[in-house]
């Protein structure tokens, strides 16, 4: 099989990201870069000698699309009508997250993948961090999680809240180990320097009992990215960041042990992508399909729906302390 042909659909920071690890694959090769400013699509796209597009449909506008797959990098709100298009014309996808805006939106592009035989892959880029990798092999029975994401104000991704931007990566693990949904969640949240909520806190409880606590915050004097794990007799403290973990164990002598994890540190958007190149080739299903993808955004909508009735109730509690 020769290279695989691609194009990246939406050239800001994260499609430029990925037109750069495109590049670097030796199995890819980035055809097209599509935006509509046509100026930052000719930038990204000039910058590896691709081709520049202003709409993406030209990638499929005749009989044979252009690409073989294709990298969805646009606001979250676009993602259903742009990766059901490609979908539909025989493009694999891999769509950024949160896979859409909305759960009939996800389900529409789940749908479209399976009725058209194509790959769809979830960009839940922290799966692919070495760190969260070994982590995948050391949980065992997570009884109880604690985790902190805090970054500084920046106007990217102002188009969701900070649940769909920053902590969904952290729902989608937790998830994926607990390996069973949330019976009770509680959450509270407020919006700080944009509309829409900039930071949260949620209390997800499971099906026999684990249960996690999640910080998320785009409002942060400082970039904070750790997991911390507790199960039987062991604690297992992540730094995303760092791409490491530390295991403490208690032995049945009482004696605490502390070793890190065995970590073959790799970019994870690399190899993310190299992940989504396995699938495409053997048109095996992703580890972070679609299913995935929702699952996430059921969860994270939940979330937004519970901080909504937080902020009602405290607006009403205002209110009547003013009266009073």
């Amino acid at each position: 099989m020769g290279k695989i042909r691609m194009a990246v659909v939406g050239a800001g920071a994260f499609g430029k990201n990925h037109a750069r690890v495109i590049h670097e694959s030796g199995r890819a090769e980035l055809a097209t870069v599509v935006d509509s400013d046509g100026k930052r699509a000719a930038d990204a796209a000039g910058a590896y000698g691709a081709e520049a597009l202003t709409d993406f449909r030209e990638l499929f506008a005749n009989a044979r699309p252009r690409v073989d797959a294709a990298i969805v990098a646009v606001p979250t709100s676009y993602h259903a009508a742009v990766g059901c298009a490609l979908l539909e014309a025989g493009i694999d996808v891999l769509v950024e997250k949160p896979i859409a805006f909305d759960l009939a939106s996800a389900d529409r592009l789940l749908e479209a993948a399976k009725a058209n035989g194509r790959i769809l892959q979830v960009g839940h880029l922290e799966r692919f961090n070495p760190a969260v990798l070994a982590l995948e092999q050391a949980a065992k029975r997570p009884l109880f999680f604690e985790i902190h994401r805090l970054s500084q104000f920046s106007p990217r991704s102002l188009d969701v809240d900070v649940v769909l931007d920053l902590m969904i990566h952290d729902l989608d693990i937790v998830l994926s180990l607990v390996k069973a949904e949330p019976e009770d969640i509680r959450a509270a949240g407020i919006s700080i320097l944009s509309p829409k909520v900039d930071i949260a806190n949620v209390r997800l409880q499971f099906p026999g009992g684990c249960v996690a606590n999640l910080t998320a915050s785009r409002v942060s004097t400082e970039r904070v990215r750790k997991l911390r794990l507790f199960q039987p007799r062991q604690y297992i403290s992540l730094d995303y960041a760092r791409q490491d973990a530390l295991v403490v164990s208690v032995g049945a002598d009482r004696a605490i042990s502390a070793a890190p994890l065995p970590v073959v540190k790799m970019e994870p958007l690399a190899r993310q992508f190299e992940s989504f190149l396995d699938s495409v080739e053997t048109r095996t299903q992703p580890n972070v399909d679609g299913h995935c993808g929702r699952l996430a955004l059921k969860v994270a909508l939940t979330i937004a729906a519970k901080i909504e009735e937080h902020s009602q109730l405290v607006a009403q509690s205002l209110a009547a302390g003013w009266e009073r």
